[in-house]
């Protein structure tokens, strides 16, 4: 990628414009994916849907979000996320404009799926940058500030899209986040040139890996038992996550009696606690290295102890006031970030820098394909059975995955510990 010169950028301003111009596509990369849950009583409406109607709809994006999600770490890996983050902004952009115009539910499929093709860019690329623009001693703090962008997004969208429906109709709340995301994308082009090189001292891993230009080959990967500890960590509890993004919104409205405009003042609450725990918890084990903690055992001691915290999301039908549901849901909200957030650094602690783009895609993609899953079982069961069943299983996930995690993952260097 060569965008035009930009001179009056210094080598270190650069760096923090760029941190800058990752957390607003991080923003709005979940902006525009939380449109459709906001909206869900809408669109129901809307297109004529019932609760399978909207699981399929759902479906439609997890699916192409999870099949292009390790291809996307591999681009990440081979092109440099410059290039790979530029055009992921422009096509997810695209999409959530084109949602905008669509008049029949197989138009809002397609747009949906082009969403999912192209927001699988964002997370490797982020990773990829944090770790070869900063050095060890800024690494942390360049990386929850990234993750933080995409819980922003989380906590502005109900507010948002509600005002935006409200106020112009359902049309600009797809509409006005495209433009925006848009224009980002031209200020990307312009700032993001002359990335350090990966086997350069600013780029070293996370973990800081003996030597940070060795790095397996995909083959190599699969071979890890690092690799799968984290693809099924990920597999297992992600399906939390997508339930409060996708399903939350349009339980509190249905289940609940939230108006639209109510989720607009309070839907954001969940989100806003989940962003304050993953960030918190980020910086507990960060603490934990500090006085003394091997690095990868700090993550892990985070990632468990969030994890039993997880079984509250089974009382959420027996209290159904809606102040009751935000509140399990903010601790449910807080347990899902501290482990996206730190996951993160898992991978970076784990593999050699030049390898993070393409395990954090392929274990989103993992994830995705977990959550896509669980999607089918809840709607399902909503139009069925009820919700009991489902809060149910939601409540033991984390803490099967922090079970898988402890026992499988290790640091892994090329040439020692691959299998």
């Amino acid at each position: 990628m060569k965008p035009a010169a930009t001179p009056w950028l210094s080598p270190e301003r650069r760096r923090w414009v760029i941190l800058g111009v990752v957390f607003a596509a991080m923003v709005l990369n979940y902006v525009d994916r939380q449109i459709v849950s906001v909206l869900k009583p809408t669109l129901k409406t809307e297109f004529g849907l019932d609760d399978r109607g909207y699981a399929s709809l759902i479906n439609v994006f997890v699916f192409c979000y999870a099949s292009c999600y390790a291809g996307a770490g591999w681009l990440v890996d081979r092109f440099g996320s410059g290039r790979i983050m530029f055009y992921g902004m422009l096509v997810w952009s695209s999409a959530c404009l084109g949602g905008a115009f669509a008049k029949t539910f197989g138009q809002l499929a397609f747009f949906r799926g082009l969403l999912g093709v192209a927001e699988p860019t964002s997370f490797p690329a982020q990773l990829r940058v944090v770790t070869i623009w900063f050095p060890p001693a800024l690494r942390a703090t360049a990386n929850s500030i990234c993750a933080a962008g995409s819980t922003v997004g989380a906590i502005i969208a109900a507010p948002v899209v509600a005002w935006l429906a409200l106020k112009h109709g359902w049309h600009a709340a797809f509409l006005v986040p495209g433009v925006i995301g848009l224009a980002l994308a031209g200020v990307w082009w312009l700032v993001y040139r002359d990335p350090p090189a990966v086997g350069e001292p600013a780029a070293t891993a996370m973990g800081a890996n003996a030597d940070p230009r060795a790095a397996f080959t995909w083959p190599q990967l699969w071979r890890t038992r690092s690799l799968w500890g984290i693809l099924l960590s990920r597999f297992i509890s992600d399906p939390v996550w997508y339930f409060c993004l996708f399903w939350l919104p349009g339980y509190l409205q249905e289940r609940s009696g939230l108006t639209l405009a109510q989720i607009g003042l309070l839907g954001w609450i969940p989100f806003l606690a989940a962003d304050l725990g993953g960030v918190g918890s980020s910086m507990f084990s960060d603490k934990l290295v500090r006085r003394g903690s091997e690095p990868l055992h700090a993550r892990k001691l985070t990632l468990a102890g969030a994890a039993l915290f997880a079984p509250i999301c089974a009382l959420t039908p027996l209290f159904p006031h809606p102040f009751v549901t935000l509140a399990i849901f903010s601790v449910v909200g807080a347990v899902c970030l501290t482990w996206l957030f730190n996951l993160g650094v898992v991978v970076a602690d784990t593999f050699p820098a030049a390898n993070v783009g393409s395990v954090w895609g392929i274990a989103g993609a993992f994830g995705a394909s977990g959550a896509m899953l669980f999607n089918l079982y809840v709607g399902h069961l909503m139009d069925t059975l009820g919700s009991g069943r489902i809060f149910a299983a939601l409540a033991v996930l984390h803490p099967l995955a922090a079970i898988v995690l402890w026992f499988t993952v290790r640091r892994e260097e090329p040439g020692i510990r691959a299998q």
